[in-house]
C-alpha cells in the first residue's frame, strides 16, 4: 500500500488534465461494493493530497520572491485593464456627447472653416503681392549681372499673377503696367545679347591672334606663303572657343541650367543657349529667327568694316603709311583675319541653332509653324559680303563712286546674270570736292585720339566690340587697305580658294554644287582678268611693235644697266620679256590657271617670232633673256 500514493503522482504527471485524474477516482469508488476498499482509496487520496501540500509548500518557500513579484504583476495587469475599461468607456460615452453636440453647431462650424480656407488664402495672396512688390528691383538685379534665364522666369511669373489671381487687384495697376511692358521688350535685349555673342564675343580670341601674327612678319611680299596644298583645307576656328574641357560636343546638347554663383557669360556656348530658352518662355523664338537672318547680312558687315579697321591700326602701329604704301598684302592680312572671324560666326551660329533645334522639337515647334534657318544660309551670306568685299578691292567695275555699292550689293544678294552684270554701263562723273580737311591739324589730332581709343579697346579684348563702338571707326566711306585692282588676285587667290574648299566641305552637296562664291572667281579669273592680262599685254607689245621701223629702237642704256647685258637689245625684245616674265609670275600665283598663262607666252613668242621674221631679223633671245624654263605646272 505505501506503493499507491505513488501511483498516483505518476498518473498525474503522465496526464496532462488533471479532471481525467478525478474523473478516473470518482469511477473506481463508485465501482466499488466494499467499504473498506473505499476507504482504502480515500487514504490514498489524501496521503497523494498531503504530498502535494508539502511540495507545493516547499516551492513556494523556494520561489517565494518570483511567486510575490508575479502575483503584484498580475495585481497590477489587471487593475490597469479595469481602468482601461473604465476610461473606454468614458471616451465612448464622451464622443456619443461630442457627435451630438457637432451635429447641433454643425452650420457654426462649416462658416468658420470656410473662413479660415479664405484667411490662409488671403494671406498667401498678400505673400505673393509683397514678393511681386520686390520683382522690379531683382529684375533690374539679375538683368545687371546677366542672369537672363532667371530675370525671365522670375518676370514672366509676376505677369501670369498679377493678370491672373490678382488682376482683381487695384493698387497693382501701376506695377502691372510696368511689368507687362519689361515684358514687351525684354526680348529685344535678349536677341541684341545673343548678336554681341554671335558677333562679338565669337570673334574676340581671332583679334588676339592678330598681334602674334604681325611679330616678325617681313614687309616684303613672300610668295611661298601661297604655295600651299589645296587638297587639305586648314582649321581656322578651333572648337574649344564654344566649349570648355570636360563638357560634351555641341551637337550633343543637355538641358541648360543656369547657375546663379558663376559668371553667366564664362562659356559662351552655355549663355546663348540661355538667352534661347529664356526667348522661348517669352515665346519669342520666331522674332528671334526673323532678327537673325534680318541682321545677318548687316552684321556681317560690320565685322567687316572693324577687321579693315584694326588692320589698318596695326599697319600703323608698324609705322606703315597707308596713303603711301597700301600694299596689296594688307589686303591678304585683311582676309585672312576674316576667314578666322567669318568661320567662328558660323560655328556659333551652329551652337544656336542646336539650341532651337532642341526647344523645337521639345516643344512641337513644327506643329506651330515656327520654321528654323539653317546653316546654309549663313555661309550664303558670308559669300555675299565676301563677293561684295573681293569686287571692290579687285575693281570690278573700274571705279568707286558712291553710286556703284548699290548695284553691288542688289547682284550680290539676288545672284543674277553674270553678263548682264558686268555689261558696260555709261561712266559717271566723279565728284570733285573743292578742298578737303583731312590734313588739317584738326583732322590729325582727331585720327590720333580715335586710334588711341581703339588700341585701348584691342588690349582690353582684341577686337572692336561694336554698337557703341561704331563711332571709333573713322570715317563712313570704304576704307581701303590697297589700291583697288585686278591684280590683287595674284595674292589672296590661294587663301581664298583654301576657304572656298573649306565652306563648301561643310554646306551639304547640293548648296556645295551652287557655291556662289567660287562662281564669282571662276566668271571673274576666267572672264575677266585672263581678258584683262591679254589686253594689257598686247597693248605693251604692240605699243614698241607697231611703230614704223621697230628694228631701230634699242634699249636705253640705264635697261641694258638693269640687265646686265653688253650688247645692245631691241626695246621690243626687252617688252616682251618682261610680258613673259610676268606671265611666269601670274602662273606660279594663279597655279590653277596655268595653262591658259602658258598659252598666251607661247602665243606672245610666235608673234614677236614672226613680227622678227616679217622684218628680216632672226628671232634669237640674248642671252637667254627668253630662254628661261617655264615654271613647273602645279
Amino acid at each position: 500500500m505505501a506503493a499507491d500514493p505513488g501511483r498516483y503522482r505518476s498518473a498525474v504527471n503522465k496526464s496532462k488534465d488533471p479532471s481525467g485524474l478525478l474523473i478516473s477516482v470518482i469511477r473506481t469508488l463508485s465501482s466499488s461494493e466494499d467499504v473498506q476498499d473505499r476507504e482504502t482509496e480515500k487514504g490514498r487520496l489524501e496521503e497523494a493530497y498531503e504530498k502535494c501540500d508539502h511540495d507545493l509548500d516547499e516551492l513556494i518557500v523556494q520561489h517565494y520572491t518570483e511567486l510575490t513579484t508575479a502575483i503584484r504583476t498580475y495585481q497590477s495587469i489587471t487593475e490597469r485593464i479595469t481602468s482601461s475599461r473604465n476610461k473606454i468607456k468614458q471616451v465612448k460615452e464622451n464622443l456619443l456627447s461630442c457627435k451630438m453636440l457637432l451635429h447641433c453647431k454643425r452650420d457654426e462650424l462649416r462658416k468658420l472653416w470656410i473662413e479660415g480656407v479664405e484667411h490662409k488664402h488671403v494671406l498667401s495672396l498678400l505673400d505673393e503681392i509683397e514678393n511681386i512688390k520686390q520683382v522690379p528691383q531683382k529684375l533690374e538685379a539679375s538683368m545687371a549681372s546677366k542672369h537672363y534665364l532667371h530675370a525671365t522666369d522670375m518676370l514672366v511669373s509676376a505677369v501670369d499673377s498679377l493678370e491672373g489671381p490678382l488682376l482683381q487687384v487695384e493698387g497693382l495697376s501701376d506695377l502691372r503696367l510696368e511689368l507687362h511692358s519689361k515684358k514687351l521688350n525684354i526680348h529685344l535685349v535678349l536677341i541684341d545679347e545673343l548678336h554681341r555673342h554671335l558677333y562679338i564675343k565669337s570673334t574676340s580670341r581671332v583679334g588676339h591672334r592678330v598681334k602674334d601674327k604681325d611679330k616678325g612678319r617681313s614687309a616684303s611680299k613672300d610668295t611661298s606663303v601661297l604655295d600651299v596644298s589645296l587638297s587639305t583645307p586648314r582649321k581656322l576656328t578651333e572648337p574649344s572657343q564654344f566649349s570648355t574641357p570636360g563638357t560634351s560636343s555641341i551637337r550633343e546638347l543637355q538641358e541648360v541650367k543656369e547657375d546663379l554663383d558663376v559668371d553667366p557669360e564664362e562659356n559662351s556656348a552655355e549663355f546663348m543657349g540661355i538667352l534661347i530658352k529664356a526667348l522661348a518662355k517669352l515665346k519669342k523664338i520666331p522674332e528671334t529667327i526673323k532678327a537673325i537672318m534680318e541682321r545677318l547680312e548687316p552684321e556681317l558687315k560690320q565685322i567687316l568694316k572693324r577687321s579693315t579697321t584694326q588692320i589698318a591700326d596695326h599697319a600703323y602701329q608698324r609705322g606703315e603709311n597707308l596713303a603711301q604704301d597700301k600694299q596689296p598684302r594688307l589686303l591678304l592680312e585683311l582676309l585672312e583675319l576674316l576667314f578666322d572671324k567669318l568661320n567662328a560666326v558660323a560655328q556659333a551660329h551652329s551652337v544656336v541653332l542646336s539650341h532651337l533645334q532642341q526647344i523645337v522639337v521639345s516643344r512641337n515647334g513644327a506643329q506651330e509653324g515656327i520654321k528654323l534657318y539653317e546653316q546654309a544660309d549663313v555661309y550664303a551670306k558670308i559669300q555675299t559680303v565676301l563677293q561684295v568685299l573681293l569686287m571692290d578691292y579687285l575693281d570690278v567695275k573700274n571705279t568707286r563712286s558712291a553710286a556703284e555699292p548699290s548695284a553691288q550689293l542688289s547682284y550680290a544678294s539676288t545672284g543674277g546674270d553674270f553678263g548682264a552684270f558686268f555689261a558696260k554701263k555709261k561712266p559717271l562723273r566723279p565728284k570733285q570736292s573743292l578742298f578737303k580737311f583731312e590734313s588739317s591739324s584738326h583732322a590729325i589730332s582727331m585720327s590720333a585720339y580715335l586710334r588711341e581709343q581703339r588700341r585701348e579697346l584691342y588690349s582690353k579684348s582684341g577686337e572692336l566690340q561694336g554698337g557703341a563702338d561704331d563711332n571709333l571707326i573713322e570715317g563712313g566711306e570704304t576704307k581701303f587697305l590697297c589700291k583697288p585692282g585686278a591684280r590683287n588676285i595674284t595674292v589672296i587667290f590661294q587663301p581664298l580658294l583654301r576657304f572656298i574648299q573649306e565652306i563648301e566641305s561643310r554646306m551639304g552637296p547640293a548648296q556645295a554644287k551652287q557655291c556662289q562664291l567660287r562662281t564669282f572667281l571662276t566668271y571673274y579669273i576666267n572672264d575677266l582678268f585672263l581678258s584683262q592680262v591679254r589686253t594689257e599685254t598686247n597693248k605693251e607689245i604692240e605699243a614698241v611693235t607697231k611703230v614704223s621701223d621697230p628694228l631701230k629702237i634699242l634699249a636705253s642704256a640705264d635697261t641694258m644697266k638693269n640687265l646686265g647685258v653688253q650688247r645692245p637689245l631691241l626695246q621690243s625684245t626687252v617688252v616682251v620679256e618682261k610680258s613673259i616674265q610676268d606671265l611666269m609670275s601670274l602662273m606660279q600665283d594663279l597655279s590653277a590657271y596655268s595653262n591658259q598663262f602658258l598659252e598666251m607666252v607661247c602665243d606672245k613668242l610666235k608673234e614677236y617670232k614672226e613680227i622678227c621674221n616679217s622684218h628680216g631679223v632672226a628671232c634669237h633671245s640674248p642671252q637667254g633673256l627668253l630662254q628661261q624654263p617655264a615654271p613647273e605646272l602645279q
